[in-house]
Formats: structure tokens, C-alpha cells, sequence
């Protein structure tokens, strides 16, 4: 039964996964993944490509067509679809990108039709429609228009505003210019305009307006180099090449005028490594690749133009389609406040029919036989019942409080504005300030759970530099001065004697500095002189400057330390590399370049030497290097040990070695590798089998160890975050040794952490599989789940994973397609078969998901590398969905993308070269060390503030609301309100929204460096622990006891009262006043005791709150807007009358006493017997503010050869610039050496082979 499950669920039964590449692209197909055989990737056949081309089922996946040139062509019936009934529209996008929502016609319809969706507005509104109707309502309809009308409107001018920026952004991106073919010439046209099937011209340090088919550049062989920064965050240079046709034929504008190539590709899709499709032109078909297509969303460099055919636009292209779904956000609070404000509702349905039930009692009982009662309407109890219901629905609809939303939404305004301002968040390097992208989000900041982060450019600054290196055994680095003591204070080396010094590198070995001025070293000559030629970095000078272009930051990196040791690489042509040896500049004929690839992890040059010896130099993991060793090296167990250390230090380390090589091995050797560089199918495997034979027996000359430059303060943070009980996973698409070597750099792993990978995950879900499917076969009715842990002890561990073995773990990987097996269920029987065969194969995945989650979340930190966009966003959904956590991500480039647009909350790096993720974020700043202060400063105050506020705000309005319910009792249950109508309209709009308002906005229970100083004062958020449902009935319950008093104790001080002048107030109008009065005072003065952080603000909007109802009260209760408004203001003269009895005062004194003293006592023991995390803060805040406390960074462990730990040499995602340079493709002839000219034609065989060989790779 298992091997028959895993044969449904795997690609390939005995394929195990393999760590260095990323898997299948995310929109793969059954096909594509059918025809990827061993050896498929490999070169095609030249001789059988014709009839490759010609078969029926390519031209079926090429069904997307672009004619050059021929706006014409896309308006055949074919190339439309229908949008709506009759209506069709082109299948082809525009180039304008639209991200609003609104325009100038649909803003109000549309932004009406959306707030009414929310449950609340749209419960209003029914109300004010019930209002209308005289015979139900005994509430003026205007008490509900008018705070209706104030929360659609401050709402409406919200999303405006919203919209608005996110117009500004697309006109900004729509509005670029570049050159576009137009009537035969090329005029500027922006971007917006831009149309598929349009040549276009792009210069240097300009972006890609589209998914473009390269054609010709300025360039050797049309060559054009981009920064794809914007995609996946790298900064280093990838090459683009056009077909060598076009590159022949369309130099001229005149010639790209008359372009009338028509392309035959895939339909868009988002796999940003692939493209298949062809060109036909002149009676030819010519094949295209993805090195062909430069993506929307790169930029030129280092090209002073080229010219480009748009393919995909719009929407259409790559980026685009990787930015995933759009999704709703909400956050937690959001949703917990929708189910209490049903709960409300439910409560309130639930009081009106208990109360319009007592009204119909009421109406058998004493209603109907008082005569003096009769309203001249002969209606029985039931249905003045009915119509009561209706009244208290009316009555009491401010139980649903209408302006809880606006509320939150000014109070979430106000704190975004407040992450904007945040200075200790501005970056002054980039002259980026933090962004809150989102408005509603804020609160969520201070629940975090889990955070997955991307590596390049988030954690890293993706800037390699050169640190320390081992040179025969003797080490160099460290802080030392020219006679080699070592110094306390680190003194920079001057590098002023060098001409060709960057002027950027930092050294702090002055003692290496003067053994290579001294020249007495001939291994140190040796070990950078090997830095110097054994690269594929090619050199270009422009300003009197020489610039470096590496196909890795790692590479360049080696060349530019070995520029500023004396050892210059100064240019290169097909054959010769030239370098100047300090000062002395020597040419050298380079014979091969043995490329470097994931599996080889190293590469080699062989070149002849000024004497005429043949010499190979190589550089490469120490793995690899150790295992080609000739067995004599003296050097060897020092430069071992030297490695150790560096890898303690978090270094990235690479060995470099040389042997010599006579002429007559030589000979024999490259006869072979020409052989291989012919060979048209499997060529990769018998260049690596000819490389293995030369590069052995190799003398060790030392190791470099490189930094992978983090970002500032992103090991303090980590730390930080980790206190906080935040579990962070590190998803990348980089090799594993480099996400592992920077798990340790950013300590999110240590040398005590055990470390479990792929293969052993594998192992222990099975175990765990096998456990829960015996027990559930021994006990059908137990469950499969099983809650023991998967590690035993509390040992810290790390879980780092490839995405092959999240593929093969998660059941990921897509099946072989079984062709010409077309089976279809025949009974009944077979049918049911089929589907509980699908319902078993569903269960088990899910199991497997649950499990892995479980393992995964065991582990104190977790690394994902070689990793496609849709597995980091998959990864995410998984902790979503089975842990419920509140997940957040960050990254920077547009592999992220989807990844933060799945998580609850997506934060973008922003100041780089790619905008791309910043985009679609939630919010946006310089540099991940500022992720500590949004998390557990804004986020966490935000939180706290937020839940004030709605514990307050439920409190308030039903202390507010359930004093018509006591007072329902003594009217005959008959709805009448025990307020006057404009108080019941201002009450939650002026008089006691103001100070809420305020703390929700201001107040702190700790200040911002304590906050960061206690990180576990973070948990509180994590646990729901200020918000829940049984803080809701609490509140719910003050409000009550609230209302209770203020009701009652009025009441009691009313029966048996007289005035001064011998009257006793004790009307309707004069009780209502002292109730309201009570009302005000007390919840005004228990937001004064919520409050924790004082200000001039707040302590004016309590009291100003007070003094305004007053102020409005007697104005609403004189006798001028009587006179005005008979019908609307009735309560003439009755605030004067009552305010002036004493007692009246003594009584609310009372009232207020009763329900604020328990509050206090409660509060007051709360602190001192069970004080909270934040009160004992609180307490002792002046002593931390006194002490001065600097964050120190953790040390790490250091233990001399313990660690077995190396970092393997970066190697670059793709292959190298070797294949380019050795077939002269891109090399300027202007810029070759005489000599090199001179040997042109001698060497002419050799190239032409090598060109022709190439040729076939890259078809």
C-alpha cells in the first residue's frame, strides 16, 4: 500500500533530490516535466531540429503570436475573447498598469456600494429607513442620519485619499518614456502607450518597459548586459544575446522600420528562467531562448543601447504575473470585533423581544383598562408588541456602536502616520523613511508569530568583501603593523604606493602589505596572481576608471582585492588575459577556461606563462579541492586549519591551488577537450569527465575567506525577535552552504545548534506516518494525529531544507504524465474506486503537511534555500493554515512578491534598486534592523492602544444604552428613551470620543526603549491575551453594572426629593438631564484612569469633553432654539432648572463614586499583589532610564577545529562569462592587443569550434 501511494505522488519513484538546483517552475506543465529526461536538458541535436520544430505538438504550446510592426495584425477575429455577452476584447494587454480602484465616475457608487457591505453600515442604514416610519420609531430619524453621514464621509475621504497616491504611482510608472517605432522613425512614447508587436530602443541605465525579444545592441554580437535587482534583488550583471541574424540585419533604424519578424511563443506565464518560442523571418525559423528576452522590470547597463521587439505587455508580463492574487487583509482584532458586534446584535434582537413581550403583557394588564392611556387607536397587545420590538431596535441600536469603525479606522490613520514619522527608522544612506503602505494593519504588528524572511538584500547587503586569506599556512587579516605584532586599535592600510587601488577596500594587515612589497614570497606572488587570472570577470574602463563586471559578488570581490594587493587585471581578449604584477604589466596566453557549475564547485584556467611553461591555476570549495590534492602538501593541515577558523568567523572560504602541466600532456589533453567541446548531446558530462583528468595532483597555495556583508544590526534584531517569542525562517533561492553560512553570520544558528536537513525530515515523517497510520488501523475511531514531539530533549535545533526536499516532503511534485494510456472508469465500481483512491492520496498529503509544520515549528529557526516564489508563498500558507498564526513576511525583490502578498502582513525592503516588493507591501523601509521597532515598539503599542480602545468603547456605550432598559420598566416597556434625542445623536460623536480617541492614538505603557529592552513584554500580543471574547463580557458587564447605578441611584434620590424654593424637579426631563450629567462625568473620568501615558491632550480632551456637554446642553436646552426649532429642541429650560438644585450635584457625586471606586481598588490591587511584566517596568522605569545600557552583541562560541562547518564558494546561479570568452563573443576588437590580433588567425580553428559548440548549447 505505500509504494503504491508514493508512486501516486511522486515525480520520479527513485529520484532522490537534489540540494543544488531549484525545482520545477510554478507553472510547469504534465509535458514539460515528461520530457525532462536525463541528459533532455543538454544540448539538442542540430541535425534533428527541423523536424523537431515541424512537429504538430510545438507549434500547438506556441500560440501566442506577435507580428513586428503590424498594429494590423492583432485585430483578427482570432486574437479576441469575450469579456461580456457579445463584447470582445484583444487577448493582447496594454502596457499601462492600474492598481486603483476608483476613477472620477465609480468613486461614489463604488465606495458607497463597498462601505454598505460591511455589516454594520448597511444595519444603520435599514434603521434610518425605520426611523422613517411614525409608527414604530420614538427617536427622531436625525439621530442616526447624522453619525451615519460622518463615519461614510471621514471613510470615503480615506479611500480618496488611498487612491489618489495609488493614481500618482501608476502615472508615475505609465508616464516613462523610451523610443517606439512610429511611421518609420523612432519618436518617444511613454510607456502606457507601448502596444505588443512595437520595436523599441532602450538606453543605458533605463528599465524595461515589457517583456522584450532582444534584436540588436550596441555590443559585440548584440550582447546586453542587465540588472535584474528588481526581480530577485541581485545586483550582479546577467548577459542577454540576440540571434546572430538580427544582430547582422538590424543595426539601422531604417532596417528595424522594415522588421517584419512574426514570433511563435508560450502563452504568458510567470516562470521568469524560461522561454520557449521561435522567430520566423526571411523564409527561416529560428529557435529562442530565455537568454534572449529581457523581462519588464531590469535595467540596461554597461550597453549604450539596444533595440527590442515588446512580446508580452502589461499585465502579460513575467513580473506581473509573479506578483500572485491580490488579497483582502484583515487583521485578528478585525475579525474577533465583526463576531462581537453579531454577538451585540443577537443581544439586542434578543433584549427588544424580551422587552416588547413585557410590552404586551403590560398592555393586557394594565394598558388596555386605564382610559386615560388611550391614544384613539384600537390595536390589540400582540401587534403593539410587534410594533414595540421595532422601537427598541431603534432605541437601543446604539449597543451596535456606528462609530466604532471610523473610529478605528482614524485611530489606525494616526499611528501609520506615526510609523512614517518614526526618525530612528529613516535610512540616511538611501534617504528612505519607513512607509506604512496599508492603514489597516497597525494592531496585527503586535501578534506576530512567525517571520519568513527572504536572504539577498534583506538579511544580506549582497556586497562580498575581502577579509582574510591562508598563504602556505600562514595566516593574514588580522589587525597587525608592518613588523607583524598584532595592535590593539585597527589602523587602515594605505594603499596610496598602488595607482590602481579602489580607494573602497578595507585592510587591516600591514605586516601582508610589506611581504608583497618585499617580493620575498614567492607563494604570496603565486596566491595573487592566481586571484588575478583565474576568473571570468571582464574588465571595462570608462572615465579613466576600471570597472569590473562578475557573473557573482563573490568573484568580483577576489579580483578587486587582488587589484588593490599589485595585482591588476587590466583586460582580456578570445585568447590573452593582461595583468599588471605590481606595476609590471605582462600579457599571458590563456590555452582554456574550465567553467565552474553547482556540481564541479570550482574552476580552472591554463595558461602559458612568459617562459613558455604551461601552468594551471584553480580555485574552488574545499571539499572539492581537498579531494584533487597531489598527497605531498606540507601545507596541507595548516591552511585546514586556518579554514576552521575562518569558518568560526562566519567567512566564506575557497581554496587555491596550481599544478604544472608539460607540453606533451598538455597536447593530449586538449585534444580531448576539443573533442568534448564538439560533442552535440551530453556535452556538459564530457567537458566535466575532460576536466576531472587535468585537475588533479594540485599544489595548495592557501584559502580566501570573503564576507557576505549583513546588513547592520541583523543579528542584534534576530535576537531581539527571538526573546520575543518570534520564530523566524530564513526562505531563499540560494545554494545551501551560503543560507547556511549566513544562518550563522545573522545567529540564527550556533555551533550548539543541531541542525537537521532534508533527508533526515524525510526520515522521521515517515517514521511519524507509519506510527499514525498503525494506530489508526489498530483503533479506527483514534486520531491520527499525534502530539508527542518529534525531538526528544531541549536541545536547540534548526531545520535548513532544499526545494527539492520541500518537494518531496510536502508530496509537491507533479506526476508523469503516462501517455497513450487514455483510461477512463467503466462501472460504477471503478468509479467509486478512482475517488477514494483521489480521497486517500488527499488525506495522506494533508497528514503530511500537518506533520512537517509540526516538525518544522519544533525548531528554533528554519531555513528553506533553492526555493521557487510559489514555495516560499506555499511554506507561508502551511503555518497559516495549520499552526493559525500570525505570519509575517519581508523581502526586496519580486521573487518575494508572492510570499508577502500570502503572509498576514508583508513588509518590503525599500532603497535598493528593486521596488518591485516594496509595491505590493503592507509596509516598506531601509534596512531589516529597523523590523524590531515596528514589531515591538509601533506594533506592540499599536496593539495595546487598540485594545484599550475597544474594551473602553463597548464599556461606554453600554453603560450609555442599557439605562433605557431599566428605565423601560417604569414606562410600560414602551420604548420611550430615558434620554433627550440630541444626546443620544452627539453622545459617541463629541461628548466621549475625543479622549478614547486619544489614547487610542498617544498612549504607552512603556516608553520605546524599554519596549525594546524587554522584548517578552511582546507575548501579550501573541496570546490574545488584551482582546478576547471574555474581555469583551467584562466589559460588557461593567457597562452594565454602570448603567444600574446611574439609573437607579438618580432614581432613588428622586422619589423623595424637594428643592430649594419647595419644589421637587422630579420630572422626566429634569431625571433625564442628571442621568446623562452622571454619564458624562463617569466614563469621562474611567478613560482617565485607563489612561498610562499623560499628556496636556489628554488630560484637555477629558475635561474639555465635560465642559462641551455642558456648553451644548444649555444651549440645546434654552429658550432661543426653542422659539427657532419648536419641534426638534423640546427640553426647554430643563437643564437650567435642574443643575441649579444642590442635591442634584451631591447626586451625581454619589453615582460617580459608586462605579469609579471599586475601579480603583480593583486597579490599585492588581498592581501591587498581582503586578503585570509592563507594571513592574513601569515601576522601576526611572532606574533603567538612569542606567545606560548599550545592546551587546551575543558572542559566538569559538572553539579552534571544532567546527566542521565550510562555506563553499558562491557559485553563481547560472553559469559563468567563460563560454563568452572563450568564443571572442564578447570582446570588442577595437580594444585587442596587437599581439592578439597578430595570433588571430592562427588560433582561428580553435575558435571557430569553440563558437560552433556554444552555438549548440545555446539553441
Amino acid at each position: 500500500m505505500i509504494s503504491e501511494r508514493d508512486s501516486e505522488t511522486t515525480f520520479e519513484e527513485d529520484s532522490q533530490p537534489n540540494d543544488e538546483v531549484v525545482p520545477y517552475s510554478d507553472d510547469e506543465t504534465e509535458d514539460e516535466l515528461d520530457g525532462r529526461q536525463p541528459g533532455a536538458e543538454l544540448g539538442p541535436n542540430p541535425s534533428s531540429r527541423d523536424s523537431e520544430e515541424s512537429r504538430e505538438p510545438g507549434k500547438k504550446d506556441c500560440s501566442w503570436q506577435v507580428k513586428a510592426n503590424d498594429q494590423r495584425f492583432y485585430d483578427q477575429p482570432g486574437f479576441k475573447r469575450t469579456i461580456f455577452l457579445c463584447f470582445k476584447k484583444s487577448k493582447y494587454a496594454g502596457n499601462a498598469i492600474k492598481t486603483y480602484k476608483y476613477n472620477p465616475i465609480t468613486f461614489l457608487p463604488l465606495n458607497l456600494f463597498e462601505q454598505f457591505k460591511r455589516a454594520a453600515n448597511f444595519y444603520f442604514l435599514v434603521l434610518l429607513i425605520l426611523q422613517a416610519i411614525p409608527e414604530i420609531s420614538t427617536l427622531s430619524w436625525y439621530t442616526t442620519l447624522v453619525p451615519l453621514l460622518l463615519v461614510l464621509g471621514i471613510t470615503a475621504v480615506k479611500d480618496l485619499v488611498d487612491d489618489i497616491a495609488r493614481h500618482r504611482m501608476d502615472n508615475e510608472v505609465n508616464n516613462r518614456t523610451c523610443d517606439v517605432i512610429k511611421d518609420g522613425r523612432f519618436k518617444a512614447t511613454k510607456w502606457k502607450d507601448i502596444k505588443v508587436g512595437d520595436v523599441v530602443r532602450l538606453k543605458k541605465n533605463t528599465f524595461v518597459p515589457a517583456d522584450i525579444l532582444l534584436l540588436s545592441s550596441s555590443e559585440p554580437n548584440s550582447l546586453c548586459y542587465v540588472e535584474t535587482a528588481e526581480l530577485d534583488g541581485e545586483t550582479n550583471l546577467k548577459f542577454k544575446m540576440a540571434l546572430e541574424v538580427t544582430h547582422r540585419h538590424l543595426q539601422e533604424e531604417s532596417a528595424l522600420a522594415d522588421f517584419d519578424g512574426l514570433v511563435e511563443c508560450e502563452e504568458p506565464n510567470n516562470r521568469l528562467d524560461k522561454f520557449t518560442g521561435m522567430l520566423s523571418w526571411r523564409d527561416s525559423i529560428y529557435p529562442l531562448d530565455a537568454d534572449k528576452i529581457l523581462l519588464r522590470g531590469c535595467k540596461i547597463r554597461n550597453t549604450d543601447f539596444c533595440h527590442g521587439m515588446v512580446i508580452f505587455a502589461g499585465a502579460d508580463t513575467k513580473i506581473m504575473r509573479n506578483s500572485g492574487k491580490t488579497r483582502f487583509k484583515r487583521t485578528k482584532i478585525d475579525s474577533l470585533m465583526n463576531y462581537m458586534v453579531y454577538t451585540i446584535i443577537v443581544v439586542l434582537i434578543l433584549l427588544s423581544a424580551g422587552l416588547a413581550i413585557g410590552h404586551t403583557y403590560w398592555e393586557q394588564q394594565i394598558g388596555n383598562s386605564s382610559w386615560y392611556l388611550y391614544d384613539a387607536q384600537d390595536s390589540s397587545p400582540a401587534y403593539r408588541g410587534f410594533l414595540t420590538f421595532w422601537g427598541y431596535i431603534i432605541v437601543l441600536n446604539t449597543m451596535v456602536p456606528i462609530s466604532l469603525y471610523v473610529s478605528v479606522e482614524v485611530i489606525r490613520f494616526g499611528q501609520s502616520y506615526f510609523i512614517n514619522w518614526d526618525l530612528q527608522m529613516y535610512y540616511p544612506e538611501k534617504d528612505t523613511a519607513a512607509k506604512a503602505r496599508t492603514t489597516t494593519l497597525n494592531e496585527q504588528l503586535g501578534q506576530i508569530q512567525y517571520i519568513f524572511s527572504d536572504k539577498t538584500g534583506t538579511l544580506t547587503q549582497n556586497i562580498m568583501t575581502f577579509k582574510k586569506c591562508c598563504i602556505n599556512g600562514q595566516r593574514y587579516g588580522d589587525c597587525r603593523d608592518a613588523a607583524g605584532q598584532l595592535q590593539s586599535h585597527a589602523q587602515q592600510v594605505d594603499f596610496s604606493w598602488n595607482a590602481y587601488a579602489d580607494g573602497k577596500f578595507l585592510f587591516y594587515d600591514h605586516y601582508l602589505i610589506e611581504q608583497i612589497k618585499a617580493g620575498k614570497e614567492p607563494e604570496i606572488q603565486k596566491f595573487f596572481f592566481l586571484l588575478a587570472i583565474c576568473h571570468t570577470v571582464m574588465a571595462d574602463t570608462s572615465d579613466g576608471q576600471l570597472h569590473y563586471q562578475a557573473a557573482s559578488p563573490d568573484e568580483g570581490a577576489l579580483v578587486t582585492a587582488a587589484r588593490n594587493f599589485g595585482y591588476v587585471f587590466l583586460s582580456r581578449t578570445q585568447n590573452t588575459i593582461t595583468i599588471s604584477e605590481m606595476g609590471v604589466q605582462r600579457t599571458y596566453d590563456v590555452l582554456a577556461i574550465l567553467d565552474f557549475n553547482s556540481d564541479r564547485k570550482r574552476m580552472s584556467v591554463i595558461v602559458r606563462e612568459s617562459g613558455g611553461s604551461i601552468r594551471l591555476y584553480c580555485k574552488g570549495a574545499d571539499t572539492v579541492i581537498y579531494e584533487r590534492l597531489h598527497p605531498c602538501n606540507v601545507k596541507r593541515e595548516a591552511t585546514e586549519e586556518a579554514l576552521d577558523v575562518f569558518a568560526n568567523e562566519t567567512l566564506r572560504t575557497l581554496c587555491l591551488c596550481y599544478r604544472d602541466i608539460s607540453q606533451d600532456e598538455f597536447e593530449v589533453w586538449n585534444k580531448k577537450f576539443l573533442e568534448a567541446s564538439l560533442a552535440t548531446s551530453h556535452r556538459d558530462e564530457a567537458l566535466d569527465k575532460v576536466y576531472e583528468e587535468i585537475e588533479k595532483n594540485l599544489i595548495l597555495l592557501g584559502a580566501t575567506a570573503i564576507e557576505d556583508k549583513l546588513q547592520d544590526g541583523v543579528p542584534e534584531t534576530i535576537s531581539r525577535l527571538s526573546k520575543a517569542d518570534i520564530k523566524i525562517w530564513v526562505l531563499t533561492g540560494d545554494k545551501k552552504e551560503t543560507a547556511e553560512n549566513i544562518g550563522f553570520s545573522c545567529e540564527l544558528l550556533t555551533e550548539d545548534t543541531a541542525i537537521c536537513y532534508g533527508e533526515d525530515t524525510s526520515a522521521l515523517l515517515q517514521t511519524r506516518l507509519e506510527n499514525q497510520r498503525n494506530r489508526a488501523g489498530s483503533s479506527p475511531h483514534s486520531s491520527l494525529r499525534m502530539n508527542e514531539p518529534f525531538f526528544q530533549g531541549s536541545r536547540d535545533r534548526a531545520l535548513i531544507i532544499t526545494g527539492s526536499w520541500l518537494n518531496e516532503i510536502l508530496l509537491e511534485k507533479k506526476k508523469k504524465k503516462k501517455k497513450l494510456k487514455l483510461k477512463f472508469p467503466r462501472t460504477a465500481e471503478e468509479k467509486k474506486k478512482q475517488s477514494e483512491k483521489r480521497r486517500r492520496a488527499e488525506a495522506y498529503k494533508e497528514q503530511q503537511q500537518k506533520n512537517f509544520v509540526d516538525l518544522a515549528c519544533e525548531c528554533r529557526a528554519v531555513i528553506c534555500c533553492r526555493v521557487t516564489p510559489k514555495q516560499k508563498a506555499m511554506v507561508v500558507e502551511l503555518v497559516k493554515k495549520y499552526k493559525k498564526a500570525i505570519t509575517l513576511a519581508i523581502g526586496d525583490g519580486a521573487n518575494d512578491v508572492n510570499m508577502i502578498k500570502t503572509a498576514h502582513i508583508g513588509v518590503g525592503i525599500s532603497g535598493q534598486e528593486g521596488m518591485q516588493a516594496v509595491m505590493s507591501s503592507d509596509y516598506s523601509f531601509g534596512q531589516f534592523r529597523y523590523l524590531q521597532r515596528l514589531l515591538l515598539v509601533h506594533g506592540r503599542w499599536s496593539y495595546i492602544r487598540m485594545c484599550k480602545f475597544l474594551r473602553y468603547f463597548f464599556y461606554k456605550n453600554f453603560a450609555f444604552t442599557l439605562v433605557h432598559i431599566w428605565y423601560s420598566f417604569f414606562n410600560g416597556f414602551s420604548a420611550q428613551t430615558a434620554y433627550e434625542d440630541w444626546f443620544i445623536t452627539v453622545y459617541n460623536v463629541l461628548y466621549s470620543s475625543l479622549p478614547v480617541l486619544l489614547v487610542g492614538l498617544f498612549d504607552q505603557d512603556v516608553s520605546d526603549k524599554l519596549s525594546l529592552r524587554f522584548p517578552r513584554l511582546y507575548v501579550l500580543g501573541q496570546r490574545d491575551l488584551l482582546f478576547n471574547y471574555k474581555k469583551f463580557f467584562i466589559s460588557l458587564l461593567h457597562g452594565a453594572v454602570t448603567s444600574l447605578i446611574i439609573f437607579f441611584i438618580p432614581y432613588g434620590a428622586y422619589l423623595i426629593s424637594m428643592g430649594q424654593d419647595g419644589e421637587g424637579p422630579a420630572d422626566y426631563q429634569s431625571f433625564a438631564v442628571t442621568a446623562a450629567s452622571s454619564l458624562i462625568f463617569v466614563v469621562n473620568f474611567q478613560i482617565g484612569l485607563d489612561t498610562s501615558y499623560w499628556t496636556f491632550v489628554n488630560a484637555f480632551s477629558v475635561f474639555g469633553s465635560i465642559a462641551l456637554y455642558f456648553g451644548l446642553t444649555f444651549d440645546f436646552h434654552s429658550a432661543g432654539i426653542h422659539v427657532l426649532f419648536p419641534s426638534v429642541f423640546q427640553f426647554t429650560g430643563a437643564a437650567p432648572n435642574a443643575l441649579r438644585q444642590p442635591y442634584l450635584w451631591l447626586t451625581m457625586i454619589l453615582t460617580i463614586a459608586i462605579c469609579l471606586l471599586p475601579v480603583v481598588a480593583q486597579r490599585f490591587l492588581s498592581m501591587t499583589v498581582w503586578p503585570s511584566e509592563s507594571d513592574k517596568i513601569q515601576r522601576n522605569r526611572r532606574k533603567y532610564l538612569l542606567e545606560e545600557q548599550q545592546w551587546k552583541r551575543r558572542q559566538s562560541a569559538f572553539r579552534r577545529g571544532v567546527s566542521a562547518r565550510r562555506s563553499a564558494y558562491a557559485f553563481s546561479h547560472q553559469r559563468g562569462y567563460a563560454d563568452l570568452i572563450a568564443s571572442g563573443r564578447s570582446i570588442r576588437k577595437r580594444r585587442a592587443p596587437l599581439d592578439a590580433v597578430l595570433a588571430a588567425p592562427a588560433a582561428g580553428d580553435t575558435a571557430d569550434t569553440g563558437d560552433t559548440g556554444d552555438t549548440g548549447d545555446a539553441s
